[in-house]
């Protein structure tokens, strides 16, 4: 397999200064539409989100602090991973005010103070967590006012004065998309966001959110162990110019092969309540582990790489984010850009993904609540 560095630190710290002299035209170009970006080209080992160009696999910032088997990481190890991230060519950092009530917020600013200006920076706010404490309560929360005062928090913590991509985290039931668009509006205007999106959206608000004020990305689980965003929101993203980011592309750690019929799960993981892990679904669900190790034996790579580079292959403007907490996942998983598929592999390995039916459902119903909401009318 060749080097997975596609994008030396060389080429990054260049790219970083003209992305300084730029700033100022990207505050602006993030309120035009992101249809008429698309199409502006990414430069190698790169894509497009809408009018964003980020690298082609982002990092997911989410355990950082605590991991789903609920281990607390070593803080200067995280930092030390994150730097390294950087270093391979990662730019696109994605994380969230509600991952460890505020804590991996103030992780990834440290690890990130350095290099700010040579990356893209991604945060998202709407969950219910208090603005000082970081406790996390039930429901969400995206009254413009609160919404506001999150977002000034999370730059506070990631030692910013602007994020690049900022997403609503989960659609509030009871704000209309518009008012949420409205506050992201006057951040703009104020350069302390650049570029918006929405997470697990309902497709009806996606629409709407798009019309008020243009979006650059959707972020929803996608992976061959989920496959949702197939049912109308890749199309409606197409359709809109706007890039889509995948979460848990590995399927929470299902798709390396790191999860078999034995493993059990500590109490508190994730994982553990949704029943796509039950022991009574898991062994078929295996199927997928072993159709990414048959394309990795064929492709000589590993399957955690087999499960991204068919994300990638998928479209243009799909940007994976995997997360980890090591830094042997971490250059494994980058090993996936220099994976290839010819039109006809991209064929037989969808119609082979498409002929296993995953049993089980995939989040807590107290998390899956959540997912597919649409904002109620604009007053």
């Amino acid at each position: 397999m060749k080097d997975p560095i596609r994008l030396t630190r060389r080429a990054v710290l260049g790219a970083g200064a003209a992305a300084l002299g730029a700033l100022a035209t990207h505050r602006v170009a993030a309120q035009t539409s992101s249809t008429s970006t698309a199409t502006i080209g990414a430069r190698p080992g790169r894509r497009m989100l809408g009018g964003l160009e980020v690298s082609e696999l982002g990092l997911g910032v989410q355990n950082v602090a605590r991991t789903f088997e609920t281990t607390v990481p070593d803080r200067n190890a995280m930092i030390s991973l994150l730097r390294t991230a950087h270093d391979r060519g990662i730019t696109f950092f994605d994380t969230a005010e509600v991952y460890g009530g505020h804590e991996c917020e103030r992780i990834l600013g440290e690890a990130i103070a350095g290099f700010r200006d040579e990356i893209e920076l991604v945060t998202k706010v709407g969950f219910n967590v208090d603005l000082e404490t970081g406790e996390i309560g039930p429901g969400v929360i995206s009254r413009p006012d609160h919404f506001r005062q999150a977002v000034e928090g999370s730059l506070r913590r990631l030692q910013t004065d602007r994020v690049d991509l900022l997403y609503q985290h989960r659609v509030d039931p009871e704000v209309p998309i518009e008012d949420v668009a409205g506050v992201v509006r006057d951040l703009m205007d104020e350069g302390k966001v650049l570029h918006w999106g929405l997470s697990e959206m309902g497709l009806d608000t996606l629409r709407r959110a798009h019309a008020e004020l243009p979006l650059t990305a959707v972020q929803s689980e996608y992976s061959m162990l989920w496959r949702g965003p197939e049912d109308g929101t890749l199309a409606l993203c197409e359709e809109l110019g706007i890039g889509f980011v995948p979460f848990a592309p590995l399927g929470y750690g299902f798709l390396t092969g790191a999860i078999d019929i034995l493993t059990s799960f500590a109490p508190g993981d994730f994982r553990a309540g949704t029943t796509r892990m039950a022991l009574e679904n898991r062994e078929a669900n295996m199927a997928l582990v072993e159709l990414a190790r048959s394309w990795a034996e064929r492709k000589q790579a590993e399957p955690c790489q087999i499960a991204l580079a068919w994300l990638l292959a998928q479209g243009p403007s799909i940007v994976p984010i995997p997360g980890t907490t090591q830094i042997a996942h971490l250059m494994d998983n980058l090993g996936a850009t220099e994976i290839s598929f010819t039109p006809e592999e991209v064929t037989e390995l969808n119609e082979a993904v498409a002929a296993i039916e995953v049993q089980g459902t995939r989040a807590p119903p107290v998390v899956a609540a959540w997912s597919d909401v649409e904002a109620p009318p604009a007053m």
